[in-house]
């Protein structure tokens, strides 16, 4: 059975750094990729990879950086500067051929940004 263990939220305050892991288990995906979701709102796209491209959402560039060890099958999210408008549960996100494309999720990790 397909597994993606999330790690690495909690409390900072705005300004702080936090960086996020997400290990995946039983396969390899060809994209890997950070969602958030704020209370009230909707999930959004942070981050994603794909083989040597990465994208991001416009609210987090020059902020925020996606990286993957693919030896570990393991995608980081390492965010800088960070803002009280960051505070949201970030989730995981892995997509590949060998899994027919299909969306797999993390279980969400808290991340806080007091002012």
């Amino acid at each position: 059975q397909v597994q993606l263990v999330e790690s690495g939220g909690g409390l900072v305050q705005a300004g702080g750094s936090l960086r996020l892991s997400c290990a995946a288990f039983r396969s390899v995906f060809e994209i890997m990729a950070w969602y958030r979701q704020a209370p009230g709102k909707q999930r959004e796209l942070v981050a994603a990879s794909r083989g040597g491209s990465t994208n991001y959402a416009d609210s987090v560039k020059d902020r925020f950086t996606i990286s993957r060890d693919n030896a570990k099958n393991t995608v980081y999210l390492q965010m800088n500067s960070l803002k009280p408008e960051d505070t949201a549960v970030y989730y995981c996100n892995a997509r590949g051929s060998t899994t027919g494309w299909r969306d797999y999720w993390g279980q969400g990790t808290q991340v806080t940004v007091s002012s």
